[in-house]
């Protein structure tokens, strides 16, 4: 960084780290210790909305390589997957424009997901795409049924939680938000920009 963007308030901006995708699992130990949330199940990567067959192509190969590690392990992956009936992964669209690859596991298999939700991040950086990725999440709810996600900021390397409050409004409970970041400080590079924690309504796991 020069001198110039040291006086002038700039920063260069931190590199996509998915390895902080790993450092999930120890931290939920610690979110249910603190908070009482535990694990869905459910997690998802979002991405600004990608047309055609080079996509397709990616999406397939997530799918193969899910599969594969599914096999390896003996793991069903959801009620449908028991069923024979839903892909390992599947793509949704949300109403604001934004697709998202939607991975679901067994609650208890936290790092099961994480992996998915890194295979995911790393095939459509390999094939291009990561100028689109824009955030990963997993889902966690608490046995009053409220719900969280925490979520990784792709261009960031940085962690934020989210807490739409259960009254199906497009409301957040900020004082729980700030409770969990201040939770998993030593857990996670927690995003410290709270400018940058920006709302996933409708997102999948929520």
């Amino acid at each position: 960084m020069g001198l110039l963007d040291i006086l002038l308030g700039r920063t260069k901006p931190v590199a996509p780290d998915l390895d902080q995708l790993f450092a999930l699992p120890s931290a939920a130990v610690t979110l249910e210790a603190a908070t009482g949330f535990t694990p869905t199940g459910s997690g998802a990567v979002c991405f600004a909305t990608v047309e055609g067959a080079a996509f397709e192509q990616t999406h397939r190969e997530v799918q193969a390589l899910l599969d594969a590690d599914a096999d390896r392990w003996g793991s069903p992956r959801s009620s449908e997957a028991e069923s024979g009936g839903g892909p390992p992964v599947r793509l949704r669209r949300d109403e604001y424009g934004y697709s998202w690859l939607v991975s679901e596991r067994a609650p208890d298999e936290l790092p099961q997901l994480v992996n998915d939700l890194h295979a995911v991040n790393s095939s459509m950086e390999v094939n291009g795409f990561g100028p689109q990725l824009l955030c990963s999440l997993a889902g966690f709810r608490d046995g009053e049924g409220r719900t969280l996600a925490l979520v990784y900021l792709y261009k960031r390397g940085t962690w934020f939680p989210f807490a739409p409050l259960p009254d199906g409004g497009q409301r957040r409970d900020n004082a729980l938000e700030l409770r969990v970041k201040a939770a998993l400080g030593d857990d996670l590079r927690t995003e410290q920009d709270l400018s940058r924690w920006f709302p996933v309504w409708g997102a999948p796991g929520l």
